[in-house]
């Protein structure tokens, strides 16, 4: 396939694109600091549905004084994008889901008419100019990792992953690998099936299912995470290997980001600022599922309702206040939030940066941001579908209040389009692109030293990928600072910073060649974080029952960090020995106001205590019964539990009714069969949820029989289990039926 170049003669009017969208206060100019957004009036109360061009739609999107964005990339060069990486050397993959909600029925989604772009540029003024189709054919790609020069791919309905190569250098995968297998089909809805493919700081590659890969000998090995907490599209890391998952089902904009999920689920009553959940669009939003309780009195949006593609922001061309700020989509409301990462003694929580304001808003009701990234440049890349649907077909159905308005605005007819933007500020330039891919394994350590985040954490990947062993001395030098070995190479006059320092001992880590001396230094590092990070790698030595290890981390349990502290109850759980749990509860007797910490430290003095529970509560039943329950419980967790809650009474933004002591549980098993086939909307017990329960008939019979297990046995409901043989019979009765029940129906049917 041919290079497709755009010319330069047809590009001079994007790469001068800067549009100024800024000026929200009378006399804003070039502020000397950055500025707070402030949320434009009157509300764009009715909004037209009418296709804007890039140019155009920049003119209708608002943001704080001093920031811009500049067009990256658009229709024909890309449609329908949902996800973006770079390789090393700073060319950009693009996946393209062509086949997403090309009507309102969802017809064609699963035709293998999607792709990968490959987008270069190639004369570094921000904007693409040569594209290729570097993977055609494929069914919705979902999750995309760069490793060195090849690109790992997940493709929606299957769990199975490939890498690509292009062998050739004509922009066009020619080599495809088999680098994760699992022919299991995932049948679950498109929107419940995991994203992700995150390579995170401790090596670890993760994605919003409870499971984990590791990069060994050219393949990714997997490594189950059990009851781990579940997210939907996006996942985000911090300098620190924190992550931050999102679930939409749920309305919940951001969780899972107390510890991370190998350690299980753990959230604060208290992590997100009273109203964090409000969001602030500038235009009128009728087309949300959940229907007229989800509108203001000026018609927009007033909660989270599609929550997605977050990402922390770790570069360097925006202002410093930025570093560290969690972005989050909300392409229901055509908005992206940022939000101030706070930790507070241990305890981490999110505020909105700005006062019933947001940082991105527009008024084209096409926009559709679904993913942000820091960039190569360090500068913050936005993803916008530009779709006039957002939901899957599940939730449009017949009765549903978001189709009539989507076919009143006749946004079904809005698609084969999108747009990738950059944000910029006054008077910082982005970074010219750096050619990783080139660089020496020398050099690459050098980089891990980079103010960008992005340049670390690809610089850590590359040495892991290439198993470059020969450069340990060098890491250990990093990660322990000996300046005389540095001065002699010449990389700096001053010790390594503590970023260099965590990216060195994780690098060493992802080598196989982390050395207990090593780890003892940096136990004793001045600063907090680099200390937590060694406690997280002594963990191997912990897994062999080393005392001298054990000893040295007790010795940490009045250290002046907070994070270290709750580092140590966590790492030190696994550990079977009376020490490691007198360490523990040391802790937690020293803080026994910090209610997060008293959490985790019961989680980890009682290991796999949720399980542990659940089989003393069905240990009467027979073996096959107990697994089927035991297998629901982990279904549940991973999808149900966002909106019902974890212990089935619900969430308190009450997106869901509750399941524990419900009546209709305990009850009619066919009436729980047909609802979880085939979904349920409208009124729940006299009471309207903002949220329609989606069919799971994609599923197996014996999943749905599981999850109706679990729910009827766990959760104070103590009823019986519903087997695979009663779905299975049903099943067939229902073959033609495409819409939710309501309660009234099945009551109906029931008779």
């Amino acid at each position: 396939m041919k290079l497709d170049t755009i010319k330069k003669s047809s590009r001079i009017a994007l790469g001068k694109c800067f549009v100024v969208v800024c000026c929200l206060a009378v006399g804003c100019g070039q502020p000397p600091a950055e500025q707070a957004a402030v949320r434009p009036s009157p509300v764009k109360m009715q909004p037209v549905p009418d296709y804007l061009s890039p140019e155009q739609s920049m003119q209708t999107m608002h943001l704080p004084p001093g920031y811009h964005l500049q067009l990256v990339a658009s229709e024909p060069m890309v449609q329908e994008p949902v996800a973006i990486t770079w390789d090393g050397n700073g060319r950009m993959y693009v996946a393209e889901m062509r086949s997403y909600m090309q009507d309102i029925e969802g017809t064609g989604e699963r035709l293998p008419i999607s792709r990968i772009s490959r987008l270069e540029d190639t004369d570094g003024d921000g904007v693409m100019d040569k594209h290729t189709v570097f993977i055609d054919s494929l069914v919705l790609p979902r999750m995309l990792l760069a490793l060195d020069d090849r690109l790992v791919v997940n493709e929606t309905y299957t769990y199975n992953l490939h890498s690509y190569r292009d062998t050739n250098g004509d922009g066009v995968a020619d080599e495809k690998k088999l680098v994760y297998r699992n022919d299991a089909p995932d049948e679950r809805n498109l929107e419940h099936q995991k994203s992700g493919l995150v390579w995170n700081l401790d090596n670890n590659i993760y994605v919003t299912s409870p499971v984990r890969y590791r990069y060994r000998n050219n393949m990714l090995v997997p490594d189950s995470l059990g009851n781990a907490p579940a997210g939907q599209w996006g996942i985000a890391n911090d300098n620190y290997g924190r992550l931050f998952f999102s679930f939409a089902g749920g309305e919940v904009p951001a969780l899972g980001f107390q510890q991370n999920p190998a350690y299980g689920p753990m959230e604060a009553d208290d992590q997100l600022e009273p109203g964090f959940e409000q969001v602030w669009p500038v235009i009128g939003t009728p087309d949300v599922e959940g229907g007229l309780q989800r509108l203001r009195e000026d018609s927009s949006l007033n909660h989270f309702s599609a929550s997605c593609g977050q990402t922390i922001f770790r570069g360097n061309k925006l202002p410093a206040t930025m570093q560290g700020d969690l972005l989050i989509c909300e392409p229901a409301g055509r908005l992206i939030r940022r939000a101030k990462v706070i930790n507070n003694n241990g305890r981490v929580l999110l505020r909105n940066a700005y006062d019933k304001a947001e940082f991105l808003a527009s008024t084209d009701m096409n926009f559709r941001p679904v993913n942000t990234a820091t960039g190569p440049d360090g500068c913050l890349y936005v993803v916008d579908m530009y779709h006039g649907i957002i939901q899957e077909s599940q939730w449009t159905g017949p009765d549903t209040h978001i189709r009539k308005q989507i076919l009143r605005k006749g946004l079904d007819k809005n698609h084969g389009r999108g747009r990738i933007y950059r944000v910029v500020y006054d008077g910082m330039k982005p970074a010219p692109q750096q050619k990783l891919l080139d660089m020496s394994n020398t050099r690459l350590v050098g980089l891990l030293q980079h103010p960008n985040g992005w340049c670390r954490d690809n610089a850590q990947k590359l040495l892991v990928v290439r198993n470059a062993t020969g450069i340990a001395g060098l890491l250990e030098a990093m990660a322990t600072g000996r300046r005389s070995f540095w001065q002699a190479l010449q990389f700096w006059k001053s010790k390594p910073s503590a970023l260099a320092r965590i990216h060195a001992l994780w690098t060493l880590d992802g080598l196989g060649l982390t050395k207990k001396e090593t780890v003892k230094d940096a136990l004793r590092d001045e600063d907090s974080q680099v200390r937590k990070a060694a406690i997280c790698i002594a963990e191997v030595f912990l897994k062999q029952q080393d005392k001298e290890m054990l000893h040295l981390l007790e010795l940490l349990k009045d250290d002046s960090s907070m994070d270290v502290q709750v580092q140590l109850i966590l790492s030190l759980r696994d550990y079977r020995g009376n020490n490691a749990a007198a360490t523990i509860k040391y802790i937690a007797a020293k803080h026994q106001q910090n209610a997060l910490l008293q959490k985790m430290a019961a989680q980890s003095l009682v290991s796999d205590n949720y399980l542990a529970e659940l089989r003393d509560i069905i240990k009467g039943r027979n073996e096959f019964h107990q697994t089927l329950i035991l297998d629901g419980a982990g279904h549940f967790t991973q999808l149900c539990a966002n909106c019902h809650g974890a212990d089935g009474k619900g969430l308190p933004s009450a997106v869901a009714p509750p399941l524990a002591g419900s009546a209709r549980v305990k009850g009619d098993a066919e009436t729980l069969i047909k609802i979880l086939l085939h979904g349920l909307q409208g009124p729940v017990d006299g009471k309207d949820y903002p949220a329609i329960m989606p069919g799971m008939g994609d599923n197996s019979n014996e999943y749905i029989a599981s999850v109706l297990s679990y729910i009827r046995t766990a959760m104070g409901n103590n009823s019986t289990v519903i087997e695979p043989s009663e779905v299975r019979v049903l099943r067939p009765k229902l073959q033609g039926r495409k819409t939710n029940w309501t309660l009234e129906e099945l009551l109906k049917d029931k008779k």
